[in-house]
């Protein structure tokens, strides 16, 4: 019996090029789709919906830049056109063709500096491990 396991920070990460540049503690996903109604004359509901364009927003918390991108002197604020990826213990999901939205971070005296950054994604793939 194969046990799935959870997945773990490292199991969270940016790519650019291929290359894994941070690593993602928390993160929360949202894709939504545009419709349109096709109505017609006479019809008091609509006589069927066309799927419209998909987006895909992504929250992501606590990013840690990895030792090479952090001499390679890497800046969020800096980032274009990656990838994110999302290992599970049965798939992996990639969102690329990422821009960030907003970039936000929260101090408090004696604790950890939480950044937060908002990813907005063109295409989502899914595959199986």
């Amino acid at each position: 019996m194969k046990v799935a396991g959870f997945p773990t920070s490292s199991d969270l990460y940016l790519e650019i090029d291929g290359k894994k540049v941070a690593v993602v503690q928390s993160y929360s996903a949202k894709s939504t789709r545009t419709s349109q109604n096709v109505e017609a004359f006479g019809e008091d509901e609509p006589v069927a919906t066309i799927p419209g364009q998909r987006s895909h927003v992504i929250e992501l918390t606590r990013l840690y830049a990895t030792d090479e991108a952090i001499r390679d002197g890497i800046n969020f604020h800096d980032l274009e056109d990656f990838s994110l990826v999302i290992c599970k213990p049965d798939r992996k999901i990639i969102y690329s063709d990422c821009q960030w939205s907003a970039i936000g971070e929260t101090g408090a005296l004696g604790a950890m500096v939480v950044e937060k950054i908002t990813v907005v994604a063109s295409k989502r793939i899914e595959t199986a491990v």
